[in-house]
């Protein structure tokens, strides 16, 4: 409960590198997602490159981050590999969400910038990957090591709470 309670989004990035055995395990927590029918839809990018990163928020203004931001995961997902129609992008948030509280319990900060559905934005981003067609991505992960601290949000609202009916 502490690590989920405790999460928040980061946007400040210290310059320290991401060791390759945290990112798998950033990708392992993702593949433990929950996912419809087990077909797993999801497929993962990392991005490291530098010029590739800078070059996001050139059509994707929230990702702005990126600049301070070590490396991204673009998480996607294949639409054919789906249980039942649309439930691909159900396992591709659960998998994001899955990226989010692993990285903070590695001590990185992490913040999740949607891409699908906006018409406007997976296509650029699917060009800028070279992705195949078939593939959406679904969200991007900023990740590197925190440059600032953010006290947890309490967001619990017993107002949201509904029992049996509405």
């Amino acid at each position: 409960m502490e690590n989920i309670l405790s999460r928040r989004s980061i946007r400040k990035f210290s310059d320290q590198e991401v060791a390759e055995e945290q990112i798998t395990s950033l990708l392992k927590a993702a593949m433990s997602a929950p996912s419809a029918g087990n077909r797993q839809p999801w497929e993962f990018i990392i991005i490291k490159n530098r010029e590739t990163l800078d070059k996001i928020p050139e059509f994707h203004k929230y990702t702005k981050m990126l600049s301070m931001a070590k490396l991204a995961i673009v998480v996607c997902g294949n639409p054919t590999k789906s249980f039942e129609r649309g439930f691909w992008v159900q396992d591709c948030a659960a998998a994001t969400q899955n990226i989010l509280l692993a990285a903070h319990s590695l001590g990185l900060g992490s913040v999740w910038c949607g891409v699908y559905p906006s018409e406007e934005l997976y296509p650029q981003m699917q060009k800028l990957l070279e992705m195949p067609k078939e593939i959406l991505p679904v969200s991007l992960i900023a990740i590197g090591y925190p440059d600032e601290e953010k006290p947890p949000s309490e967001r619990f609202d017993e107002n949201k709470i509904h029992y049996e009916k509405w």
